[in-house]
C-alpha cells in the first residue's frame, strides 16, 4: 500500500472529537426517557452504556462509539477504534458478542486502505471473542470508524457508573497522557517509541481489566475516554452522591505527555473537558500541568474502578501485569458539600 497520513484528513482525532460532557446535557435537556421495567440503565444516568433486561439471567449491554482517525495507519486505526468501541461494555462488567461497522470513507480512498481499516476492526473483535457481523458505511470527506456493540452480562451482576461507597478505594488501569501524546505527535513532536507506546496503550482491551475486576466486591466503574479522568469521574462522584479524593502522585503519567503539557502542547478536547468539570475540582497545590492532564481526552483508556477497601489490595495484586498500569489513585469519602473531587 502506498503510505497514507490518516489524522492528515481530519481536524480532530480519536476521543478528542468528542462533544463536550456539558454541551451534550444540554443537548438531551428535556428529552423524555419512556418507562420500561426492563431497561435497566438508560442515557439518562450519563453511563457508558445502556442495559436492557432479557430474562432473568441474561441482560444484553448497548454502546456505539466512533471517531476520526487517532493514528496514520489504517490497520492501525481500525483497531484502536474497535478497542474504544468494546471498553464500555467492560465497563458495565458485561462481554461484547456482536458488533457493527460504523464507518464513513473518503470517495478517493483507496480500497487497499479501507479494508486494512476494516481488517483492524474485525482482528480487535476477534481478540475480544467479539463477531462483526455487519454494518453501515457512508461517503465522507473526513475518515471515520467505530462500532455499534452489543454485550451480554448477568441483570445482577452489572456495574454501573453511579454505585461508588464511602471508603472505596479507586483504581485505574492505564497511564494518562494518550490524547496530549497523540496531538503532539501529528505535529511532529513525540518520538518514535512514544508514538509506539501511545498505540500500544490504545490497541489493548480491557478485557484482562474486567475479567478481573468482576471477580471483587466492585461498587462501580468507568471507562476514562473523551472526557478526560476528571470529566468521568465527576460523573461517577455526582451519580454516586460521594466525594473523590485524588492522590496525583500515585497517578501513571506518560513521562513524554508530560513534558508536552508543560510546554502548553494541549488538544482542544482538553479545554472542553476542564470547562464542564473544573468547577467541581479543588486543584489544591497541584501542578498545573498535572492538572491539564487530568483533562486530557484518552482515546481507549483505562478503567476506572471504585472497589470496597477489603478487596482492593488483592484486585490490584492480580491486575499487576495484567493491565498496562494498575494503581491504587484515591479513595471515595462521604460529600460533605463543596467541591466533589479534591486533587492532593
Amino acid at each position: 500500500m502506498e503510505d497514507i497520513k490518516l489524522t492528515k484528513l481530519a481536524k480532530c482525532a480519536g476521543c478528542g472529537a468528542k462533544v463536550g460532557a456539558g454541551v451534550l446535557a444540554q443537548l438531551l435537556e428535556d428529552i423524555k426517557l419512556h418507562e420500561d421495567p426492563n431497561l435497566l440503565v438508560g442515557f439518562d444516568k450519563s453511563d457508558d452504556a445502556s442495559v436492557y433486561k432479557v430474562s432473568d439471567d441474561l441482560a444484553i449491554v448497548q454502546t456505539v462509539d466512533f471517531f476520526p482517525p487517532i493514528a496514520d495507519d489504517p490497520y492501525t486505526f481500525g483497531q484502536i477504534a474497535a478497542a474504544n468501541a468494546m471498553s464500555d461494555v467492560y465497563a458495565m462488567g458485561g462481554e461484547p458478542k456482536l458488533c457493527l461497522n460504523i464507518m464513513a470513507i473518503p470517495a478517493d480512498m483507496d480500497k487497499e486502505h479501507v479494508h486494512a481499516l476494516l481488517k483492524g476492526g474485525y482482528d480487535k473483535a476477534y481478540e475480544a471473542g467479539a463477531l462483526i457481523t455487519g454494518g453501515h458505511s457512508i461517503l465522507d470527506d473526513e475518515p471515520k470508524y467505530g462500532l455499534a456493540v452489543t454485550g451480554f452480562v448477568h441483570p445482577d451482576k452489572i456495574i454501573t457508573n453511579s454505585g461508588a461507597k464511602p471508603g472505596d478505594v479507586l483504581i485505574f488501569t492505564k497511564p494518562i497522557g494518550i490524547g496530549i501524546l497523540t496531538t503532539a505527535a501529528k505535529a511532529g513532536l513525540v518520538s518514535k517509541e512514544g508514538v509506539e507506546y501511545a498505540v500500544k496503550l490504545m490497541t489493548t482491551l480491557n478485557k484482562s481489566a474486567r475479567d478481573i475486576m468482576i471477580k471483587y466486591d466492585v461498587h462501580a466503574c468507568t471507562d476514562v475516554t473523551g472526557f478526560g479522568m476528571m470529566g468521568h469521574m465527576l460523573e461517577m462522584v455526582q451519580g454516586s452522591d460521594v466525594k473523590a479524593i485524588v492522590n496525583v502522585d500515585n497517578i501513571d503519567f506518560i513521562l513524554e505527555a508530560k513534558e508536552m503539557a508543560k510546554m502548553g502542547i494541549l488538544p482542544e478536547g482538553l479545554y472542553r473537558n476542564r470547562s464542564f468539570a473544573e468547577a467541581f475540582v479543588d486543584g489544591g497545590n497541584v501542578e498545573l500541568a498535572l492538572q491539564d492532564m487530568l483533562y486530557d481526552p484518552q482515546t481507549s483508556g483505562g478503567l476506572l474502578i471504585a472497589v470496597s477497601a477489603d478487596d482492593a489490595d488483592n484486585m490490584l495484586a492480580e491486575m499487576k501485569g495484567n493491565v498496562p498500569s494498575a494503581r491504587k489513585i484515591g479513595r471515595i469519602e462521604e460529600y460533605d458539600g463543596g467541591a466533589r473531587i479534591e486533587l492532593k
